[in-house]
């Protein structure tokens, strides 16, 4: 009940969530040389830096406006297909990554700048797309939403070879035999679609979850249960990976296929590789859909339709299903299906549950409880520059984007509203630490009442980035951090008069690496990025650029816990 069989040879899927991290900016355009070759422009645009990374000439004949796309940045290991498009077709198209959150809003104001928008699942483009100017939406692809176990430890819970139900993760779970990373459930596609499956699993697979289903206290504890064996979170499915193969960790919920992208590194860095688990009771399928927003312009009408018969062709479907990516238009081909491994648990022959995604109402209300009530509770450190260089500009900005955390009427608009078991610690400084401001739990009037003292505070002295940070490691005795995800927020304009050298010492040296908190920096100002770049390695996090949208940058540096 309420789920769609998806076999080898069909393909077609539900709806849900995306994926963000920072924004990519890929602009493709050809030139024709005497000898007929072609030469390709491919510049990436990351946090406000700007890189030619391919690029034999300077193109002559570049289309005068680009097909503007955005896109889930599941989707960026398919730039070669937008780079093969352009050099045969001699167009231009700049792409854009973003979260699934920010998609749906955007198309809510009617789709900004861009003239297409490819997001995870065809959900977002439901939910968003109220004044219906999406046209021609078609699936690229489709990839279910998969735990990725390691396989030893998948072998030793008994998983491999057999079929595995929600309730046999959950035991695992509760037993402290199994941990994974998952993207949030309200930032992300591909933790909005697993969610959604657990709800499925422990409802016993309703036709349709409705929202008078969500009430059920036996399936708020068990949902709870199963969050708890979250122990890193994360705002986009992409980085979510990325993270996973720079630690060790046991396992992490992700899409299918970067599932399979992982294996193949782990395999050529001589790595153990991940058994991957579909629960029984149905899986979420992304369905990639690509739609074009009708501004009126006929000519780029016409180049997304060139665009999207180019991408349904049989051709660059193939190449798609060299990535991983099912396919519907043809079937996975003998050649290409070695990339799905039978011997790290995904089997074309296997028939897949594909669960049916509830409406509008349900998945508005699923995603409130999941943030204020069901998630793992986070434990976040906010450590707020007040140093000279933030009057004027920089100050109000930051005040700005506090508000929009700790008024919660604002911070439910984000799907970022403080959890009853959350607990937020404010760490001010500037040459020091001037004041730490403690808030657990959601009531409205404390949490408005630490954004009133945050307030009150006025800039002053120089900037010394390490003495809060350090000030969060210590702070983070007093809580056990195994009920929590915990993650350190930097916000600062300027650059810090103490040595990184220092603290990379320190945190290796006294236990502060095994603790496994992120510390995450949000820049703006005169903020030095290497600075920033090197804390965020370290501590296996990244960097957000508020210089140009504070608020925007601070909202997704938030989704990562």
């Amino acid at each position: 009940m309420g789920k769609k069989r998806f076999g080898p040879g069909c393909l077609r899927a539900a709806l849900l969530f995306l994926v963000l991290a920072g924004q990519i900016l890929a602009r493709c355009t050809n030139e024709k040389g005497e000898a007929g070759n072609t030469a390709l422009d491919l510049t990436v645009s990351r946090d406000g830096t700007t890189t030619t990374i391919a690029a034999d000439t300077a193109p002559a004949n570049r289309s005068k406006d680009p097909l503007r796309i955005v896109s889930g940045s599941e989707n960026r290991d398919l730039e070669f297909l937008l780079e093969d498009f352009c050099g045969k077709n001699g167009a231009a198209i700049s792409i854009s990554y973003m979260g699934s959150l920010d998609i749906m809003d955007l198309l809510k104001g009617g789709g900004g700048d861009y003239d297409a928008v490819w997001p995870a699942n065809s959900m977002w483009i439901s939910l968003g797309d109220t004044s219906f100017k999406v046209k021609h939406a078609a699936s690229v692809y489709q990839t279910p939403v998969v735990f990725g176990i390691k396989k030893s430890v998948a072998g030793s819970l008994g998983f491999t070879g057999r079929d595995v139900s929600v309730t046999d993760i959950l035991a695992a779970i509760q037993a402290k035999k199994l941990s994974f990373c998952m993207t949030s459930a309200t930032q992300s596609n591909s933790g909005a679609c697993a969610y959604i499956s657990f709800l499925y699993a422990f409802l016993g697979n309703p036709e349709m979850i409705r929202s008078d289903d969500l009430d059920d206290p036996a399936l708020q504890v068990s949902v709870s249960e199963l969050l708890k064996g979250i122990n890193r979170s994360s705002g986009s499915s992409d980085w979510l990976k990325d993270l996973f193969l720079s630690s060790d960790y046991d396992a992490m919920v992700n899409y299918e296929t970067l599932i399979i992208a992982a294996n193949r590194r782990l395999k050529e860095e001589g790595r153990e590789t991940l058994y991957a688990v579909y629960p029984k009771e149905g899986v979420a399928l992304a369905d990639s859909p690509l739609g074009y927003i009708d501004n009126g312009d006929s000519e780029k009408e016409a180049l997304f339709k060139k665009l999207q018969g180019y991408l349904m062709s049989a051709p660059a479907q193939a190449e798609i299903q060299k990535t991983g990516r099912r396919t519907g238009f043809i079937p996975i081909s003998a050649e290409n299906s070695g990339a799905f491994n039978a011997d790290d648990g995904i089997d074309l022959a296997k028939t897949l549950s594909v669960i049916k995604m509830p409406g509008a109402a349900a998945i508005e209300k699923a995603l409130e409880l999941y943030q204020e009530k069901l998630k793992k509770p986070s434990l976040t450190f906010y450590c707020l520059d007040f140093s000279g260089s933030m009057s004027g500009t920089g100050e109000t900005q930051l005040k700005e984007a506090i508000l929009n955390l700790l008024d919660q009427d604002r911070a439910k608009k984000n799907l970022l509203a403080a959890g009853e078991k959350d607990t937020n610690v404010f760490v001010l400084f500037d040459s020091g630490v001037r004041q730490v401001i403690s808030v657990s739990g959601n009531d409205p009037e404390k949490l408005l009442g630490v954004y009133r003292t945050v307030d009150a505070v006025q800039p002053g002295g120089g900037t010394n980035i390490y003495a809060p940070i350090i000030r969060c490691f210590q702070l983070t005795r007093g809580y056990r951090l195994q009920d929590y995800i915990s993650s350190i927020i930097l916000m600062t304009d300027g650059e810090s008069s103490d040595h990184f050298e220092e603290f990379s010492a320190l945190y290796r040296n006294t236990g502060l690496e095994e603790l496994d908190i992120p510390v995450f920096s949000i820049m703006f100002g005169d903020a030095r990025k290497t600075q920033l770049d090197a804390l965020a390695d370290l501590t296996r996090a990244r960097v957000f650029d508020g210089k140009t949208d504070l608020a925007a940058a601070f909202k997704n540096a938030k989704g990562y816990n």
